[in-house]
């Protein structure tokens, strides 16, 4: 498989928009303000996050944006395999850490900057936190 395609030789332009209702999902479930969802998806305005929610087959994925649902995606994954309660999944990114890494500082705190480290860094830690287990 070549890295414009993914599964059943589609596009990754259109995976990517069908995985963006999926990531709105996610962001609802995590209590997500307009600002940081723009944030965690690297949008610059309202308008196109708003467009993008509302029409998501007609959003451009960029390979940034890939990148960035990708990584919720993990996220999400990793709090439903550490977690066995749908509120710990789904509140866990709003609460306040005690973690050397987040200093007191929730992982929206961190992610919400707009970086794709934050979110790359947040995704790692978890990822060892459940260490490998699928």
């Amino acid at each position: 498989m070549n890295t414009r395609t993914v599964a059943a030789n589609e596009p990754i332009e259109h995976a990517g928009n069908k995985v963006l209702p999926v990531v709105f999902n996610i962001l609802d479930k995590w209590s997500c303000s307009q600002n940081q969802q723009m944030a965690l998806l690297g949008l610059s305005s309202r308008s196109t996050l708003n467009k993008y929610r509302a029409s998501p087959e007609s959003a451009k994925v960029s390979k940034d944006l890939l990148e960035r649902m990708s990584y919720i995606l993990n996220i999400h994954k990793c709090l439903r395999i550490l977690f066995t309660h749908e509120d710990s999944v789904y509140q866990w990114v709003q609460k306040p850490n005690s973690h050397p890494f987040f200093a007191g500082r929730s992982a929206m705190e961190v992610m919400g900057q707009g970086k794709v480290a934050d979110l790359y860094e947040v995704a790692t830690r978890l990822n060892a936190w459940r260490g490998g287990r699928s």
